[in-house]
């Protein structure tokens, strides 16, 4: 505790020494330009005279102003708010005019009306610069912060009783990274609480839970906040009845989930009762919303704006200068750290030029601290529930790898957010109990494309015999597809002579991709079709996808068995089966079946869903999309993210039984609000009560 003590003075000393110096520089800069205003006697001297004249003067100007200001201000606040305006600009000049006077060699002078633009730049840039000194030091960010919510406190009204609960999403972390991190020494605030130390008992206990297929934030935060996912087959699906594509996080569809949500599970959402909602997809109920998706597609009103968001914020000048020097630092890392992995020709490795640059430094630096500074601010105003997303992980791993360097290096940082809302949280006006969990992991891999030189798309075209891209056709996989083709149209596989533009006969399938998990639907087929429908349309689309490498399995409609999942070499195994046979869903684990089963059920499962191969030995996907680290689907670590919750709660599941799924997620988190505060939501949802 002393060595921190003498870090944190050494530290002070070194930021004033260096706005000291800065302002000298400033000065000097000054007096060369306005004519009115000198470092020197009439009579000329030296450069070290002037400099020693300017570094005097800037000193002394930021002892006054540091000593003086205050006492000036208080007696200010009498003055109305226009006048304090002019006052202000008057006062700072005359502080300067008394620096200078106070020179013992009686050099500098300057003009009145020149004093006051040199004590108005002089202050512009010694608060830029400690500012931008301060940019790591959070102990200067929480000392702004708790100045901030006390005056919030006395505007406010008096805070509930009882400890109130933050629930921190670290957007992407998977378990085993997580375990993984912690000992490497990269999250000490995390180890300390699991493991105690210093004769101190730990404080919290880690849980994995498993997901839905839908291994993703849009199905896992919906599920976690209002209490259903039901009918979220993926992250992006084409809904027949209402020709349009759903993607969780595009506003429109947002807002729509959460409306659907809310009317399957019966109530509003987990914050419901004096909640806070920050940087998520969905509001969950809350009252108070910032950087929530669902509402920004509303039309702009007092009820949906963003009243702790980015503008409160910025607002300070202070926080805007720490954010925009940590943003350019990171564009620079991310610039730096992706020169290095094409030289040093890393594989798998993904693009990362145009403008992800600055998407990582927004959802790494811009989010993060948003995010975090909303969250303290509603811990120190003692809002009864408060859940927040930071997204900075999730991004960085699905371009560099989740257990990559750089990766790494977004965990410390993350790691030092939860030790300084720590801090926070014991100058709040009630204790608080702070809960850390996962939205789902991420497993790695190459990508499809990278592998086999197509996509999924690519794929999917040439197996219902329409024209594929050429960079797909030179492809040995390419190749494949179009041969499988002709042989089940009973055409003669030739080499060179393949047709390249089949006419068109029928509307072309709609292909997406949620990281591993693929969607193919038919768009002029109103319901979901059968297996037997698509084989009499496409008799060669089945058969294709299900016997290439790099597909897992595939799950489609029968109007024999109700639903089926389909493998290579002809492995069909029906959904109430896979329990005894598991067929191709063995690679996947434990669960698999119910996950598969459960979508199935889903109204708006696609018409073929496909899931990409997987390797257990080493954990790998391959994403249909452009990801090294990826989700969405089955497959390794994506589907088994965490739990980190106090002591003080009840255990997650009962008999070391396992988390499934994101709304039991939500029934913990719910019977832990009940603990701490008497019942939030209602404590059945509808389905429950007609059980």
């Amino acid at each position: 505790m002393l060595g921190g003590r003498w870090r944190r003075v050494a530290s002070q000393i070194g930021r004033s020494v260096g706005v000291w110096a800065v302002s000298t520089l400033t000065m000097l800069v000054l007096a060369g330009l306005l004519p009115d205003f000198r470092l020197r006697s009439a009579d000329g001297d030296s450069a070290t005279d002037i400099a020693v004249t300017a570094a005097f003067g800037a000193g002394a100007f930021g002892l006054l102003s540091a000593l003086v200001w205050p006492l000036l201000v208080r007696l200010l606040l009498l003055v109305p708010a226009l006048v304090l305006g002019l006052l202000v600009f008057f006062l700072n000049g005359a502080l300067l005019l008394l620096a200078l006077r106070l020179n013992p060699a009686e050099r500098g002078a300057a003009a009145p009306e020149t004093a006051v633009v040199v004590a108005a730049v002089m202050s512009a840039v010694a608060s830029a610069t400690g500012a931008a000194l301060a940019v790591r030091d959070d102990d200067a960010y929480r000392r702004r912060l708790y100045r901030l919510a006390d005056r919030r406190r006395r505007a406010g009204p008096p805070c509930p009783a009882g400890p109130g609960t933050l629930f921190l999403q670290l957007d992407g972390v998977g378990h085993d990274v997580l375990v993984d991190a912690v000992g490497k020494g990269l999250m000490p605030t995390v180890a300390r609480w699991l493991d105690g130390g210093r004769g101190r008992p730990p404080t919290h206990r880690l849980t994995p839970w498993r997901t839905d297929w839908s291994s993703q934030t849009g199905a896992s935060q919906l599920g976690i906040l209002h209490g259903s996912n039901h009918d979220v087959p993926a992250f992006r699906w084409y809904e027949k009845d209402r020709r349009e594509v759903m993607v969780c996080n595009r506003p429109t569809s947002a807002a729509e989930l959460q409306r659907r949500a809310a009317r399957h599970a019966g109530h509003d959402g987990l914050l419901g009762v004096d909640g806070a909602s920050r940087g998520n997809l969905f509001s969950g109920g809350a009252g108070e919303q910032a950087l929530v998706l669902s509402i920004a597609a509303r039309r702009r009103s007092r009820e949906n704006r963003s009243r702790a968001g980015y503008f409160a914020y910025f607002s300070d000048p202070a926080n805007a200068v720490r954010t925009a020097l940590s943003f350019v630092a990171e564009v620079a890392r991310e610039i730096g750290q992706s020169t290095r992995a094409r030289i040093d020709k890393a594989r798998p490795r993904v693009s990362r030029g145009g403008l992800y640059p600055l998407v990582r430094a927004f959802a790494t630096v811009v989010e993060r601290d948003v995010v975090v500074a909303a969250v303290m601010g509603d811990m120190l105003a003692g809002r009864t529930a408060i859940y927040a997303d930071l997204v900075a992980y999730d991004e960085v791993a699905h371009h560099s790898g989740p257990f990559s360097r750089d990766a790494g290096k977004v965990l410390q940082r993350l790691d030092r957010c939860l030790a300084l809302i720590e801090k926070v949280a014991e100058h709040a006006p009630r204790p608080y109990r702070i809960v850390v969990l996962s939205d789902h992991g991420q497993s790695p891999g190459e990508t499809f494309r990278s592998r086999y030189g197509l996509t999924l798309g690519d794929l999917v075209r040439a197996g219902c015999g329409l024209p594929v891209p050429r960079r797909a056709r030179r492809t040995r996989s390419g190749a494949e597809a179009r041969n499988a083709v002709r042989a089940a149209l009973r055409r003669p596989v030739e080499e060179g002579t393949e047709d390249h533009r089949p006419p068109r006969r029928r509307s072309e399938p709609i292909v997406l991709a949620s990281g591993n998990l693929g969607l193919v639907s038919f768009p002029d087929v109103p319901h979901r079709m059968s297996r037997e429908e698509i084989d009499a349309r496409h008799p060669a689309l089945l058969p294709t996808l299900a016997n290439h490498p790099g597909i897992g399995f595939l799950l489609v409609r029968s109007e024999e068995h109700g639903g089926v999942v389909l493998g290579a070499r002809g492995v069909q195994i029906p959904l109430d089966r896979l329990d005894e046979d598991p067929g191709p869903l063995a690679p996947f684990g434990p669960g698999a079946a119910d996950a598969v089963r459960r979508t199935h059920s889903f109204p708006h499962a696609a018409d073929i869903m496909v899931n990409s191969f997987h390797d257990p030995a080493d954990g790998e996907v391959l994403a249909f999309e452009e990801q090294i680290g990826s989700h969405g689907g089955l497959g390794g670590a994506q589907s088994r993210p965490f739990l980190l919750s106090p002591l003080v709660f009840s255990a997650p599941a009962d008999d070391g039984a396992e988390i499934v799924g994101a709304e039991h997620v939500h029934r913990v988190l719910r019977r832990w609000l009940d603990e701490s505060n008497g019942p939030q939501v209602p404590l059945e949802t509808r389905e429950e009560r007609a059980a």
